[in-house]
């Protein structure tokens, strides 16, 4: 691939980029359990070990790194690498939402359920303009059975969650639309794209549900066998996701036309993010290789609240 530039290299699983002020990365290595900076000449550091499994990562309106922690995995060898499989009790902690102090390292859980209802496995966050934080739970899978997935909104200042939606068949990656109207999350094993109509900030529209009780519409699905992981948002409004097994990123517009889709080289493409001069580089992890990656992008990424502006 030409117009990919490799910027690090021997990750244990990265996901939940984020690109920094001074140009660095900041990401999770899920299955080395720890937040790893990634600095413009390839040097990496250990910002905090996290224990369990650390997933999406994303700047808050404090300065601290929030995180989703689902909770552990164990891992398959597979392919000269290690993939993703069922939770088993030795390496599963419980889901939570988390936050580190980029300067210390130090490692806070801001909330672990919902209710009476605990986080199985959070797995991709974004935050509001609000201060709010919308974040995806793909629960967990074991060897006979596995949890359905739900959409949460954790209000400004972080103490009070409610539930926008719960039923997919898992949650995945997450992203919000220009203009904040519309939440979109990812569901993995379909590889459907759905879109969540906002009333305010945090609460769903309600709609006439035909099955599962879904509150959102799917606006695109992709064909044969190719799921999709996390995900980032154009400018423009385009969903760009990270789509496993067939290694790329698909770019869905709103109306759920599929624009394009860019190989990367890794059948575990696991999560975009914009940044560099005009928001025109897009930094990708690439799980199965192991690597973060940078290639040019046709067109900017949507600034991020509290990142970005």
């Amino acid at each position: 691939m030409e117009n990919i530039r490799v910027l690090a290299t021997d990750l244990e699983f990265p996901e939940g980029p984020v690109v920094m002020p001074d140009g660095s990365v900041v990401l999770v290595e899920i299955r080395g359990k720890r937040l790893t900076r990634v600095y413009p000449d390839g040097r990496k550091e250990v910002v905090a070990e996290i224990p369990g499994g650390p997933n999406g990562a994303a700047l808050g309106p404090d300065g601290k790194m929030y995180l989703c922690n689902n909770g552990g995995f164990s891992w398959i060898p597979t392919r000269n690498t290690f993939m993703p499989g069922p939770a088993s009790p030795a390496e599963y902690i419980g889901g939570s939402i988390q936050r580190v102090d980029l300067g210390t390292g130090k490692v806070e859980t801001v909330i672990d359920k919902c209710g009476e209802h605990r986080l199985n496995g959070p797995n991709d966050l974004v935050f509001d303009k609000h201060g709010g934080l919308w974040f995806t739970d793909l629960g967990k899978r074991r060897t006979r059975d596995m949890d359905l997935g739900g959409l949460y909104y954790l209000k400004p200042g972080m103490k009070e969650i409610v539930e926008g939606a719960f039923g997919t068949m898992p949650a995945n990656g997450i992203g919000l639309s220009p203009d904040e109207n519309t939440v979109y999350v990812a569901e993995t094993p379909t590889a459907r794209l759905w879109a969540y109509e906002l009333s305010s900030p945090g609460e769903v529209k309600p709609r006439d549900p035909i099955y599962r009780g879904e509150r959102g519409k799917p606006i695109a699905g992709l064909g044969g066998y190719q799921m999709f992981d996390s995900l980032a948002v154009e400018a423009s409004g385009n969903v760009c996701v990270a789509t496993l097994i067939s290694g790329c990123i698909s770019v869905i517009a709103p109306d759920g036309t599929l624009v394009e889709q860019v190989p990367t080289g890794d059948r575990m493409t696991t999560n975009i993010a914009f940044g560099g001069p005009d928001l025109k580089t897009a930094y990708i992890t690439l799980s199965g290789k192991g690597e973060l990656v940078a290639m040019d992008w046709p067109r900017p990424g949507l600034p991020l609240n509290f990142l970005n502006k």
